[in-house]
């Protein structure tokens, strides 16, 4: 938490204009370079690329047109938030493109919503309506058409336990691909044991420009943007471009939940339901490509997830979720973040202690240190922690339900020297001694356990963008086994 309430004034004081000024589109024989160019008034200027590789892909020859201009533009609309927050500047000004007062209204919303970790975490008191202006100073409109030829899907993947498993429950349904942004080998890996190779692999590389990263170390403001809307609008343009029907992401129902209570400040708001009826919409009206962007796992919780992840061992070795491990040359568990830990709470009904152990290569219930984390992701914190991670109902069934089964095994794995081996520990020991890990211990000493004769793994959320077919295919996969 960082108090720049004062930078936050005196910086939209002194740069009162950021610009979307242009944005291009380069085919060469390799690649597709979407480059975009943005301007904050007496200060400096991005220019930031994302670039769609071809490499080992024959689907996207001679697939661009002019019919793309609409699509990159808006890609544009997104990526000019990063470099908007910097000064958040009170005036945006749109050059590159026409959008109406209905469009301005609706990318108010996204980022206002979408930046309200970055406000919170900053000391920011703005609202919906003062945080930003936007004006449209372009005529330039750019139609679509509409391609009616589109079937299978594209699945977005980022290495981590939910992904994987939307590939699998969509393994036999057709001709599908996979796209990644800024590929690691983890990612690369999970494609590839799901049975994608290079040709079914969109690689896509997202490339910050310098001059952004140099205002971050100048201490200019900083902080969580929403990144999951700018893939919406880039694996709809990409899904069209290779001829897909269906954008598969991977967001749960517990991705709704807000970090703070009484406030509408949520890390996952461009995971949320919310979000993704609003892009429904907009796209529809707006983009008008013969494109379903929706999540297969919406109608799921956390638990569920992790339920049918546990199953999935080929991938145990390889998945990661930590972001402060995804930054080292190995993407790697660090063992010390809520991401970590709740991974390892909600996986733990299922697969604790041994295999747990061999994948994040320590126990982390038996680490006092994650003791205040652990208090947050469950709920008696004074927020939940700013990560992808489970709501607090969620966390709590899954630490009673580990208790649970690690107290039943204690009191029914008895020999006939009074000494007990279980599953968690592999090992003899005296029942008179033994406690649960401490983090365990800690939550029965001082919370509620949760009652698990109401079962989360049944549940299904019903409000979801599936269809009939999509629906069936997941509950076969979830409540068949």
């Amino acid at each position: 938490m960082f108090d720049n309430s004062e930078k936050f004034k005196e910086l939209r004081e002194k740069y009162k204009s950021f610009v979307y000024e242009s944005f291009s589109i380069i085919n060469s024989e390799d690649e597709i370079k979407m480059k975009f160019k943005f301007t904050i008034e007496n200060l400096t200027t991005f220019e930031p690329e994302v670039i769609i590789s071809k490499k080992d892909l024959d689907i996207l020859d001679g697939k661009l047109t002019e019919n793309c201009k609409n699509a990159v533009f808006h890609i544009g609309m997104i990526e000019l938030i990063s470099y908007w927050k910097a000064v958040c500047s009170p005036n945006v000004i749109i050059r590159a493109g026409y959008i109406n007062n209905e469009q301005i209204k609706w990318f108010k919303k996204l980022y206002f919503y979408g930046l309200g970790e970055l406000f919170y975490t900053n000391g920011i008191q703005t609202n919906i309506d003062d945080f930003m202006s936007i004006t449209c100073e372009s005529d330039d409109k750019y139609e679509d058409v509409i391609n009616d030829g589109n079937e299978g899907y594209l699945i977005p993947i980022g290495g981590g336990k939910d992904s994987c498993v939307t590939l699998e429950c969509l393994k036999n349904e057709g001709n599908n691909y996979c796209l990644i942004v800024n590929p690691k080998p983890v990612t690369l890996d999970c494609a590839k044991v799901a049975g994608y190779d290079d040709s079914k692999i969109i690689k896509v590389t997202r490339r910050i420009d310098k001059n952004l990263l140099e205002l971050n170390n100048l201490g200019y403001i900083n902080g969580h943007t929403p990144f999951s809307s700018m893939l919406a609008f880039l694996s709809y343009f990409i899904a069209d471009l290779i001829g897909k029907k269906y954008v598969a992401l991977s967001n749960e129902s517990s991705a709704n939940e807000s970090n703070v209570e009484g406030e509408k400040i949520n890390h996952q708001y461009s995971k949320s339901l919310e979000f993704e009826n609003d892009f429904r919409y907009y796209s529809k009206k707006y983009l008008k490509r013969n494109v379903e962007y929706f999540s297969f796992l919406r109608p799921l919780n956390e638990l569920q997830i992790a339920m049918q992840f546990s199953k999935l061992e080929k991938y145990h070795q390889i998945f990661k979720s930590c972001n402060v491990g995804s930054k080292g040359e190995v993407w790697k568990w660090c063992c010390n973040c809520p991401k970590c830990l709740f991974v390892y709470i909600i996986l733990s009904p299922f697969l604790y202690r041994k295999k747990l152990i061999s994948i994040f290569g320590e126990d982390l219930f038996e680490r006092e240190d994650l003791l205040e984390t652990f208090i947050e992701l469950t709920g008696n914190g004074e927020t939940k922690p700013f990560e992808c991670v489970g709501t607090f109902e969620e966390v709590c069934f899954a630490i009673s339900k580990t208790i649970s089964n690690l107290e039943k095994s204690l009191t029914t794995s008895i020999d006939e020297h009074g000494k007990f081996t279980n599953e968690f520990s592999h090992e003899p020991r005296d029942m008179s001694k033994d406690k649960l890990p401490y983090l365990l211990q800690y939550y029965k000493d001082n919370f509620k356990l949760s009652d698990l004769t109401v079962d989360l793994t049944k549940n299904y959320f019903e409000e979801n963008n599936l269809t009939d077919t999509q629906n069936k295919i997941l509950k076969e996969e979830i409540f068949d086994d």
